[in-house]
C-alpha cells in the first residue's frame, strides 16, 4: 500500500511541475504508428511521405503570438540569438509584439489582439531554439541545447544540425507534419487537404458545419479576411479541424518543418508546408511541398511555426515512476 502511494506522490509531484510551466502547449495524440507512406507522387513532393514509425504528440494550434512572447520575456533580455524582428510588432501583419528597454534589461509584450495569433518572422533557428526552451523546463533552461545543439548557430546552411536523440519537444519532422495534416487513419489513405477534404477550403470566417474552411489567398483578392488583420485566431475555423484534431495546418501560416529540401555549396533550405495568409489554395494541398526555397535564417510574415512532443513508451514511464519511488524510498532511509 506504501509503495503504491508513493507511486501516486512520485508521478503527482512530475504533474506540478509540468503544471508550473510558464508556457502550455495544447496538443493532440498523433497514433497509428507504423501507418503506409502516401503513395502518391507529386512534382517537388516525392512519394513515401507521411510513414511515423513512434507515437507522438503535436501542437493542436501553431505557436502563437503570446507564447512567444513569454519566451522572449524569458530568454531575451538582451537577445543574444537575435529572437526578436522589429516587424512582429506590425498590427496588421505581423504578431504585434512589441519590445521595451535596452540590451540587458529589454521586456516584450503583446497586443491583446494577438495574443492567440500565430507569430511570425520566425526564423527556423528561432522555432529550434524555443523547442529547445520548452524541453528544457522553459524559465531559465537553454535554448542552445537539447533537441537541437545550436551553440549559437544563426547562419544559413546548418545542414548537420538536427534533432538529437532523446528529444522531448521538437519542430515538427516533415512527416509528422505531414501525416496530423493529411493521415486519415487505419489504412485508409491520405487527404488532399488538411481539413479533412479533397475540396480545396473556403474562407468562411463563420465556418459552418461541415467546415472545411482557412486562411488564404483568393477570391474576391480582398486582404485581409479579419477585421483589418492577415492572420486569424489559432483554431478560428472551429469546424475544420485536420484527422487528429490540429488546426490551421491549412493556412493561416506556413510552418517550418525539420527536412532539408534543397542543398547548395553554401545553404541548406529547411522545409515549410501548409500555405499561409498570402498565398492561394493550392499551397495547402498534400501536393505541395515547397513553392520556393528559404534557408533557415529567413524571417517572414507568413512563416511561423508548429512543435510536436515524443511520447514515451509505456516501459519508458514504468521505468521513470520506479526511480522516482526508488529515490523517495532512499530519501526515507536516510532519515
Amino acid at each position: 500500500m506504501k509503495k503504491v502511494f508513493l507511486v501516486m506522490a512520485a508521478l503527482a509531484l512530475l504533474g506540478l511541475s509540468i503544471a508550473a510551466q510558464a508556457v502550455t502547449i495544447a496538443t493532440v495524440p498523433v497514433g497509428n504508428a507504423g501507418n503506409a507512406a502516401d503513395s502518391a507522387a507529386h512534382s517537388g513532393n516525392p512519394a513515401g511521405q507521411g510513414t511515423v514509425g513512434y507515437n507522438y504528440n503535436i501542437g493542436k494550434y501553431e505557436v502563437t503570438a503570446g507564447q512567444y512572447t513569454d519566451f522572449l520575456n524569458a530568454k531575451a533580455r538582451t537577445d543574444t540569438y537575435a529572437l526578436y524582428n522589429t516587424e512582429m510588432s506590425n498590427t496588421s501583419w505581423g504578431s504585434g509584439i512589441s519590445r521595451s528597454g535596452s540590451p540587458g534589461s529589454y521586456t516584450y509584450s503583446v497586443a491583446s489582439a494577438f495574443v492567440n495569433r500565430p507569430v511570425n518572422y520566425v526564423s527556423f533557428w528561432d522555432s529550434c531554439r524555443f523547442a529547445n526552451w520548452l524541453g528544457n523546463g522553459q524559465g531559465a533552461g537553454s535554448t542552445e541545447t537539447g533537441a537541437y545543439t545550436l551553440n549559437g548557430y544563426n547562419g544559413a546552411d546548418g545542414r548537420t544540425i538536427q534533432r538529437n536523440a532523446g528529444a522531448t519537444w521538437a519542430v515538427t519532422s516533415e512527416d509528422e507534419w505531414y501525416k496530423a495534416a493529411y493521415y486519415k487513419g487505419g489504412g485508409g489513405g491520405y487527404w488532399d487537404y488538411p481539413t479533412r477534404s479533397n475540396t480545396a477550403p473556403g474562407q468562411n470566417m463563420a465556418d459552418p458545419l461541415p467546415g472545411n474552411n482557412a486562411n488564404y489567398y483568393a477570391a474576391p483578392w480582398v486582404w485581409p479576411i479579419d477585421s483589418g488583420k492577415y492572420t486569424t485566431v489559432v483554431g478560428e475555423f472551429q469546424n475544420s479541424d485536420g484527422p487528429y484534431g490540429t488546426f490551421d495546418q491549412g493556412g493561416n501560416m506556413f510552418e517550418w518543418n525539420e527536412a532539408i529540401v534543397y542543398q547548395d555549396a553554401t545553404s541548406a533550405y529547411r522545409g515549410r508546408r501548409g500555405g499561409s495568409w498570402s498565398d492561394y489554395f493550392d499551397t495547402l494541398r498534400a501536393s505541395v511541398r515547397n513553392h520556393d526555397y528559404f534557408t533557415p535564417a529567413i524571417e517572414r510574415s507568413e512563416v511561423g511555426f508548429r512543435v510536436s512532443q515524443v511520447v514515451p513508451e509505456p516501459s519508458s514511464f514504468i521505468a521513470l515512476a520506479g526511480g522516482l519511488v526508488g529515490l523517495l524510498g532512499m530519501r526515507r532511509r536516510r532519515v
